[in-house]
């Protein structure tokens, strides 16, 4: 179990994708209107990590599509059903109890779900239509919105598909879609270490879930995603429970010659960190450790690791 807190901050980029589309807006990327900047769901990360721990890791995964013989897709209910499993056979729930179901469900999800461990879960219990109940965890793994650190540029795309239009036709169908040029993607997180004692969530389930960030991001090959690059991976691990400097995030910015609209690769700037080294600086004693990977391309305005380590702090380079 983890005995203290600790908080994420995590960086990518994407060149000519979409890192999150809308689906209620054209499926275009997602951008704020009052800044200009390009935002990413907490829901997509999730996304990259579940995948990656499950089709690269082997790992059980609550929340992933499932179908029947009939292509029919499990609600959540059905999916709760598959952890109704005791001594390795699947049981009956017309021969147990409601909170029977319940007990066994959530105890065989903390067991072999990492994602309920990582990020909780809130799902239906149906013995009967007359007979139900839920199941709530609250995720010890809380991310903010992401958001790239300078304004961005929707570029919109048009090009021909490689089939007719139709039947009997001789024209082919167009295609259109809306893509950032770059967008730098900056994401924070906190490990509430008083949730990860309900989720049974423990330090080699955090180690995995690093790696998924890092190479699941690297892993995202798909049309509208593939070219995403992890930058810089910061972890800080405290001595005590119960405090967070927070807002890591905000302690970083980019300097660049450019404007920001044209900005279009990672080495059209430099990432200021000197705001992050002096607040962590500040909260030294309360550090146990820092957690860190960067991409060789990256440039900070002083370099992480030996800054950090002439302060006195244990650093931990990761390499995934």
């Amino acid at each position: 179990m983890l005995d203290n807190r600790s908080e994420l901050l995590f960086l990518y980029d994407v060149m000519w994708a979409n890192p999150n589309g809308d689906p209620v807006d054209e499926n275009k990327p997602r951008i704020d209107e009052e800044t200009g900047k390009n935002i990413v769901t907490d829901v997509r990360l999730k996304r990259t990590i579940r995948d990656y721990l499950h089709d690269h890791v082997g790992k059980e995964i609550f929340v992933r599509e499932i179908a029947d013989e009939n292509e029919y897709i499990q609600d959540a209910k059905m999916r709760a059903e598959d952890f109704l499993i005791k001594d390795g056979e699947k049981q009956n729930k017309s021969k147990l109890s409601l909170v029977e179901m319940k007990t066994l469900i959530n105890e065989q999800i903390l067991n072999e779900c990492i994602d309920v461990r990582l990020f909780g879960v809130t799902l239906p219990i149906e013995k009967s239509s007359k007979e139900a109940s839920s199941i709530t965890h609250t995720g010890p793994v809380q991310f903010k919105m992401g958001q790239s650190l300078h304004s961005v540029k929707l570029h919109y795309v048009k090009g021909t598909g490689a089939f007719a239009s139709g039947s009997k036709k001789s024209t082919k169908t167009f295609r259109e879609e809306y893509v950032l040029p770059y967008s730098l993607i900056s994401f924070y997180g906190v490990i509430n270490e008083v949730a990860a004692k309900h989720t049974k969530l423990t330090e080699e389930d955090v180690q995995f879930m690093l790696e998924a960030m890092w190479n699941g991001t690297k892993s995202l090959i798909s049309r509208s995603k593939v070219g995403q690059v992890p930058r810089l991976l910061m972890r800080v691990v405290y001595k005590e429970k119960h405090f967070q400097i927070g807002e890591l995030d905000k302690y970083v910015s980019l300097h660049a010659e450019k404007v920001d609209e044209e900005i279009r690769d990672v080495s059209d700037y430099m990432l200021d960190v000197t705001n992050l080294l002096q607040v962590l600086e500040k909260y030294k004693e309360r550090i146990e450790r820092i957690e860190l990977a960067q991409d060789d391309r990256l440039v900070c305005s002083e370099n992480l690791v030996s800054s950090l380590e002439s302060k006195g702090f244990v650093v931990e380079q990761k390499t995934f």
